[in-house]
């Protein structure tokens, strides 16, 4: 798992690449928190596109990425979903209360 961001504008894009499944996860748990605490971002986004495998330990990033998010007073959005990562997301309900961005090429 590869993880960059950039931040600009108030915005923090979390960009993934690999694999999130339960050996990733904590690591990528560390450094979402620690770029959340470092920018205090009005919005994140979680870029998937560059995700090829995601298992149920992904609703966990995505879940404790929102409660960090809100606790800075921000709001997160998740975009860029392949077909697997978002059937994981929508079993788990996600999209109740993050917003998904769907591109034009997911429609």
């Amino acid at each position: 798992m590869n993880i960059r961001s950039t931040f600009e504008d108030g915005r923090l894009t979390i960009y993934f690449e690999g694999e999130l499944d339960h050996h990733a996860a904590r690591d990528a748990l560390r450094q979402i928190e620690e770029r959340i605490d470092a920018t205090c971002p009005r919005e994140t986004v979680l870029d998937f596109k560059g995700l090829t495998f995601m298992d149920s330990s992904g609703i966990a990033v995505v879940v404790k990425a929102y409660k960090r998010t809100s606790q800075v007073g921000g709001k997160l959005s998740v975009t860029n979903l392949g077909p697997q990562p978002r059937r994981v997301l929508q079993a788990a309900g996600v999209e109740r209360f993050v917003r998904v961005i769907v591109t034009p090429k997911e429609v």
